[in-house]
């Protein structure tokens, strides 16, 4: 339960990218999975590297995908501008 809580706050992190300039690797595809990846790997760090089972489970488990998931679609917005001042526009089609 501890993963579905931590991909879940991803998630639910990834939907307020609307507000932001469309330059992740992948484009939107590519923020959500920044999100739910780094989500999910930051929970299961701060878990020390246990899934946290249904009865461990607390609104705090949740909250600890929130730094994870910010740096994972941080990365992936880093990663999709790099590329695109390099000339390559990430997105097929837009060269």
């Amino acid at each position: 339960m501890g993963m579905l809580a931590w991909v879940m706050m991803g998630l639910a992190l990834w939907h307020f990218t609307i507000w932001l300039p469309d330059r992740y690797w992948g484009g939107i595809v590519g923020a959500l999975l920044g999100a739910l990846a780094g989500a999910a790997l930051f929970g299961f760090l701060v878990s020390g590297l246990t899934i946290p089972s249904r009865h461990a489970t607390h609104l705090a488990t949740a909250v600890e995908a929130i730094p994870g998931a910010l740096i994972g679609m941080a990365l992936v917005y880093l990663v999709g501008i790099r590329r695109e001042r390099a000339g390559g526009s990430g997105a097929i089609g837009l060269n």
